[in-house]
C-alpha cells in the first residue's frame, strides 16, 4: 500500500513538470483561456453586486421616494388636513441600508410683494423641517447666496417662475403675508426644479408655521429611503405600523423604476458571465482534447503499474484544477481592477472592489476547468498492452 501511494505521488509531480515543461504552448493557451475568463467574469461580477450600490445612489439624485400625507387629505377637497408635528418623532430613522433622510414640509399661501415694490402676488409658502430640501427633491441652484436649510429661520428660497413674477434678485427683501400677519425674509436662493415648485417660496418650517398661525403642524413628510426595492417595501411595513394614523405611501415610479432597472442589469451581467465561462470551457476542453492524446503512454504505465483508472482520472482532475487555481487568481485579480475602469465608463464612477467576487472566481474558474477536462474520460479505454505494442 505504502509503495503504491508513493507510486501515485511519483507519477503525479511527473505530471504536474510534463505540464509545465513539455508543451508551454498549450500551457500558455490554457492560462491565458482561463485567465481571460475569469478577469471577465470577476469585472462582470464586481459590476454586479456593485450595481445595487450605485443604483441606489443614483436614484438618490430624483429625490424622496416615500410620502406620508393625512389620512383626510384624500377625502378632503379643501385640501387643509395637516398632520401633528410630532409624528415625526415615531418615523424609524434607519433602514436596513443606512439612514433615512427625513423632511417636513408646511405649506400656506400668502401674499408677496418685494420690499419697496407695490405689486403682490399670491404664492405658496413652503416650510421645510427636517434634513433639508436637498436630501428629497432634485433643484438647480440658479443664483446662491445662503444654503438653504431649516437652521436659516429668516432665508428664503424662491423657484424660478415665482422670481420672475416677484422681480425678485439675491439679498433682497421679501414681505409674506397671511391676514394681519407678516414676515420679512432676504432672498437667499433662486432654485430651478422643472416642476410646480418653481412657483413656490421656501423658507423655514417654523416661519411658516408662524405665519400661519398653526404651530406644530404639517401637510406632508417626504423620505428618501435607501436600499433596494425589497428594502424599502420592509422598511414601509414598519413605518406603517409606526405611524398608523397617517398615510404612508411608496412613489411607485422611483421605487419600481430602481427594481426593474437592476434586474435588468443584473439579468444581463448573469448571462455575459455564463456566456464567457461557456466560451472559457470550450477553449480549454479543445486543449484538453490534445492533452488526452499526449498521455497515453502515461496512463497506459499508470495501469501496468497497479494503478485503478478512478485514481489515474484523480490525477489529471487535480492537474485541470491546478491550472484552474492559476488562470482564476491571475485572472480574478486583473477583472477586478478591470471594473473599477468599467465601473467608471458605466456610471461615472469607480466601481468599488468587492472582496467576496475573488474566492467566488477563482472558485468557478476552477469548476470550469475541472468540467472541461471531460475530454480525459477517453482515457479510460487505453489498455497498456496496446501502448506498449506502439498501437494508436
Amino acid at each position: 500500500m505504502t509503495s503504491s501511494r508513493a507510486t501515485n505521488r511519483a507519477m503525479f509531480w511527473r505530471i504536474i513538470r510534463r505540464l509545465f515543461g513539455a508543451n508551454p504552448g498549450r500551457l500558455f493557451v490554457l492560462l491565458l483561456a482561463l485567465g481571460v475568463g475569469a478577469a471577465v467574469t470577476a469585472a462582470l461580477l464586481n459590476l454586479q453586486v456593485d450595481a445595487k450600490r450605485r443604483l441606489t445612489s443614483e436614484f438618490r439624485a430624483f429625490g424622496a421616494n416615500v410620502v406620508i400625507t393625512p389620512q383626510e387629505a384624500a377625502g378632503n377637497s379643501a385640501g387643509d388636513a395637516t398632520l401633528d408635528q410630532s409624528i415625526v418623532v415615531r418615523i424609524p430613522k434607519d433602514s436596513e441600508a443606512g439612514k433615512v433622510a427625513i423632511t417636513s414640509f408646511f405649506y400656506v399661501i400668502a401674499d408677496a410683494a418685494m420690499q419697496r415694490e407695490a405689486k403682490i402676488s399670491q404664492v405658496v409658502v413652503v416650510g421645510i423641517g427636517g434634513d433639508g430640501l436637498d436630501t428629497v427633491m432634485p433643484f438647480r441652484e440658479i443664483s446662491h447666496a445662503f444654503s438653504l436649510h431649516s437652521t436659516y429661520l429668516t432665508r428664503c428660497g424662491v423657484g424660478k417662475t415665482a422670481a420672475a413674477r416677484l422681480h425678485a434678485e439675491l439679498h433682497s427683501g421679501l414681505i409674506l403675508r397671511v391676514q394681519r400677519r407678516e414676515i420679512f425674509s432676504p432672498v437667499g436662493d433662486i432654485l430651478e426644479f422643472g416642476g410646480p415648485e418653481d412657483n413656490q417660496v421656501f423658507i423655514s418650517l417654523e416661519t411658516v408655521q408662524r405665519l400661519a398661525g398653526t404651530p406644530q403642524r404639517l401637510s406632508t413628510i417626504l423620505l428618501r429611503v435607501p436600499g433596494t426595492p425589497d428594502v424599502v417595501d420592509r422598511y414601509l411595513a414598519s413605518l406603517r405600523r409606526a405611524v398608523p394614523d397617517a398615510d404612508v405611501r411608496p412613489i411607485r415610479q422611483f421605487t419600481e423604476g430602481e427594481a426593474k432597472i437592476y434586474n435588468r442589469i443584473s439579468g444581463l451581467l448573469t448571462a455575459t458571465v455564463a456566456i464567457v465561462l461557456l466560451l472559457t470551457g470550450l477553449c480549454v476542453m479543445a486543449a484538453m482534447t490534445n492533452v488526452a492524446m499526449e498521455r497515453r503512454n502515461d496512463v497506459g504505465l499508470m495501469k501496468a503499474i497497479g494503478g485503478s483508472m478512478r485514481r489515474v482520472l484523480r490525477l489529471f482532475l487535480a492537474e485541470a484544477a491546478l491550472l484552474g487555481l492559476a488562470g482564476g487568481i491571475i485572472g480574478a485579480a486583473a477583472g477586478i481592477f478591470l471594473s473599477i475602469g468599467l465601473g467608471k465608463a458605466v456610471f461615472g464612477v469607480a466601481a468599488r472592489p468587492r472582496l467576496i467576487v475573488y474566492p467566488v472566481t477563482v472558485a468557478m474558474t476552477i469548476i470550469v476547468a475541472i468540467i472541461s477536462a471531460y475530454p480525459l474520460r477517453r482515457l479510460a479505454s487505453i489498455r497498456p498492452a496496446s501502448v506498449f505494442r506502439g498501437e494508436a
